[in-house]
């Protein structure tokens, strides 16, 4: 009997506890229309989750052509049929009244409708101007962590083949770049290692800036249920605020923001003190040992409480919990992420993993954990600032590979320098070496960091801005055409999560209007612009999601995510499939590095790595001198202090995150009814003992500044770190009069407001949990701010 609970007030659910080694129990969820039951729908297609970064297996409710519910898969590996609040609720929003039917141009200052052709003959015209003026390197593309496979790998072919333009990055740089980029420096390659059901066997679990409560709410419910179960794992918590997680935790260390690296070193410090290393291991598996040691020695807990401002004994408490784990399994996230020295804290995680052989068996597991639903897929298909399949930029051979799979001529691949970063691409723009900008499923006029500049962007002249979506966004109301697209639901694909599982989720109900799937506007553009291989014939010959998928198929042959013993009818068939799955691995592959590192030889390998300092990538002649076999990497890396210390004006540490009731800039979550009315107003948290000191209460309405930028927010306190604040960054201006901006001579409500331009040297992405504010009293409040 499927459950149909308020999940609002309880997003987790029901416990169905289990032991170790048990295989968690299903539990079937449930949401359809009012007054609806399940005998009343007519029809049951079978999705997976776009609100978030799970993978949680579904079924789409159809009546009457139309949405009206969900229902979780039992059957399913990922979620055994449950399903969290933005799953339950937010397919609502594919029936919003504001979404957009028909394509929109400027003209004279507005927007106004027209039809499919005279838009996308402005984007093919202005393009072809720009090739014939400027280059390729004119033209840019910004996608998202929100579309299926089919049409990242599309977009990659046409931009990076087509186009030729080396500018082309995903909003998964905001997210999990740091996720793929740690994975890169230690495994060679992108990949997770470990596997969802490793939580399943574990005695230990170790939740690094990851507030997977609300973040990935059905991974958290099976952490629950092994918690309530039979012998419990431990769990430790790293996180400046008392999270759902931390009020669970048996340890929850909650260090200064921006001293993960301090922290961690004490952590292998004590480890390697205490003798609980793999010797074994870490001699047959792993270079760089000795340099860890040396470069971690120093650094005791006593060191690192100074520094992250914790007890030096919980600092060796979380070391003999780590050091005395049998089945580690170890979750990474944004407070790592976003934070700085993101992808040397990250790293040092993997570390931790290596020199206890916590890997490639049941219960040792490591994840480093996506932010999106198919971010995984923009990393493997190269639409992110890597190349498709995981090959390396630095390697002539894997370039010549790429060149002769798309039948081009190498010297088409831009490959003298990395691919451009999120980051580099906005700089491009407002510097005027980028005039076109085609931004597809995100909206980094909420997103990216210190918005004012961003608005003034994409609101130059010169810029020609594309933006296609399913709304008018604030990034879309600054565009020169805007392209109605369809979205989960209303189309078919793949997507991949952050444990490797591929899902279909297939099309239930057409797009409303004149909407087009992303597949279908890319595969539009790339005709009308006539792209061509060096044989003279189309440089894109598929159209259809299912051929595209076989396009990509035969572009991961023989790469870590391999792909070729997968296709639309055997995961219509089967369900989730883990990459990589080949004609040897017929079933997919659990865990990844069982006996070895493969990809990290250097004639295979993603990349050589990179300092983690300065961010400068080795070359190959270094990196085969010092892991001429293909090992994992220790690679150490001292704590260095943030770079906007606060001070007497800002004397607060600034973070900003999510909520578990909204998704990104709320484009789909606020525009569904239970979700907006939890979540409905932007707020800011302040320890009680630290507002107390500002002379402020809960439910009063604060001004929150850094130098860039202040937001208007209702107070809430709570339990977290003193000296911090913390704000939510889903909220824009869509449903505001304003519609794209703060109000004029006003305070705005979009965290970014404040954030700082400023990113890992590393990874690129942005350090959204690093700056200095002040919070001060706007006015007196009548309640308690609420979620």
């Amino acid at each position: 009997m499927a459950e149909r609970p308020d999940r609002i007030e309880d997003p987790w659910g029901t416990r169905t506890p289990y032991g170790p080694g048990e295989p968690w129990p299903a539990r079937t969820d449930l949401h359809l229309a009012a007054g609806l039951t399940e005998d009343d729908v007519q029809r049951w297609t079978p999705a997976a989750s776009v609100l978030h970064s799970n993978g949680d297996a579904m079924d789409i409710a159809v009546r009457d052509g139309r949405i009206v519910g969900v229902r979780g898969r039992a059957g399913d590996r990922i979620n055994r049929g449950r399903l969290g609040p933005k799953d339950l609720y937010g397919w609502q929003a594919n029936h919003s009244p504001d979404r957009l039917t028909r394509p929109l141009v400027r003209e004279n200052g507005r927007l106004v409708e027209c039809d499919w052709d005279t838009a996308l003959d402005r984007v093919v015209a202005r393009s072809r101007e720009l090739l014939d003026a400027q280059g390729p390197d004119a033209l840019a593309f910004y996608t998202s962590g929100q579309l299926f496979l089919e049409e990242y790998y599309t977009l990659a072919v046409l931009a990076r083949a087509g186009v030729g333009t080396n500018h082309l990055d995903g909003n998964t740089r905001l997210c999990t770049a740091t996720a793929g980029e740690s994975l890169k420096e230690t495994f060679g390659s992108d990949g997770q290692p470990g596997s969802y059901e490793d939580i399943d066997h574990a005695d230990t679990l170790a939740l690094f800036g990851h507030n997977m409560a609300e973040t990935q709410t059905v991974l958290w419910a099976r952490v629950l249920d092994r918690l309530a179960g039979p012998e419990p794992p431990t769990l430790l918590c790293v996180d400046p605020r008392r999270t759902h997680v931390a009020r669970h935790a048996h340890l929850h260390l909650a260090p200064r923001p921006g001293t993960n690296v301090a922290l961690l070193d004490a952590l292998l410090h004590e480890i390697i003190r205490t003798g609980r290393v793999d010797r074994r291991f870490v001699e047959r598996h792993t270079v760089g040992f000795e340099e860890l040691a040396a470069a971690v020695e120093p650094c005791t807990p006593k060191w690192a409480a100074g520094v992250c401002d914790l007890p030096a004994a919980d600092i060796e408490r979380a070391a003999e919990i780590l050091g005395g784990a049998q089945r580690l399994v170890s979750t990474v996230l944004q407070g790592f992420y976003q934070s700085h020295q993101a992808t040397a804290a990250a790293v040092q995680v993997n570390n931790l993993h290596l020199i206890r052989g916590m890997l490639g068996g049941p219960g040792r597991g490591l994840l480093q954990m996506n932010g999106q639903p198919s971010a995984q897929n923009t990393r493997e298909c190269g639409a992110d600032g890597d190349l498709p399949g995981f090959r390396n930029w630095q390697n002539e051979a894997h370039v010549a590979e790429l060149a002769r799979i798309w039948n081009v001529d190498l010297d088409r691949l831009q490959h003298d320098a990395p691919p451009t970063h999120a980051m580099q691409i906005f700089s491009g723009a407002e510097q005027g070496s980028i005039r076109l900008l085609w931004i597809s499923g995100t909206n980094p006029a909420v997103s990216l960091p210190e918005l004012s500049r961003i608005r003034a962007i994409l609101a130059q002249e010169r810029l020609f801005v594309v933006v296609q979506d399913l709304f008018l966004t604030e990034t879309a109301q600054l565009a020169d055409v805007v392209l109605p697209a369809a979205t989960w639901g209303e189309k078919s694909g793949a997507l991949t999560n952050a444990d490797r599982t591929v899902h279909l989720s297939e099309k239930a109900v057409g797009p409303p209007g004149e909407a087009r799937s992303d597949l279908d506007i890319f595969l539009a553009y790339a005709a009308r612009m006539d792209f061509r291989d060096k044989d003279g014939g189309p440089l894109i010959t598929w159209d259809d999601p299912a051929s595209a998928f076989a396009a990509w198929q035969r572009c991961s042959a023989g790469r870590p995510c391999d792909y070729t013993g997968l296709s639309h009818d055997l995961l219509r068939e089967s369900g989730g499939l883990q990459w990589p799955c080949t004609a040897e691995a017929p079933d997919g592959t659990p865990r990844l590095y069982t006996d070895g590192f493969p990809f990290a030889h250097p004639d295979r390998c993603e990349s050589y790595g990179k300092d983690l300092v300065t961010g400068e990538p080795m070359g190959a002649e270094e990196y085969r001198a010092l892991n001429p076999d293909g090992k994992a990497v220790l690679r150490a890396a001292g704590y260095l202090p943030p770079d906007e210390p606060t001070s007497a004006r800002y004397p607060l540490h600034l973070i900003t995150g999510r909520t578990v009731h909204h998704f990104h800039t709320r484009t789909k979550t606020g525009r569904a009814p239970e979700l907006a009315s939890a979540a409905p107003e932007m707020w800011a948290e302040l320890s009680p003992s630290e507002a107390s000191r500002q002379g402020l209460s809960d439910g009063d309405v604060v001004r929150v500044a850094t130098p860039r930028g202040a937001v208007r927010a209702r107070l809430r306190t709570t339990a977290m770190r003193d000296g911090t604040v913390f704000l939510p960054f889903h909220y824009g201006y869509w449903d505001t009069p304003e519609g794209h901006r703060p109000p004029e001579g006003g305070l705005g409500r979009a965290a970014n407001e404040t954030t700082v331009t400023d990113w890992d040297p590393v990874s690129k992405q942005p350090l959204f949990k690093t700056g200095a504010a002040q919070v001060t009293l706007v006015s007196r409040g009548e309640e308690p701010a609420r979620e």
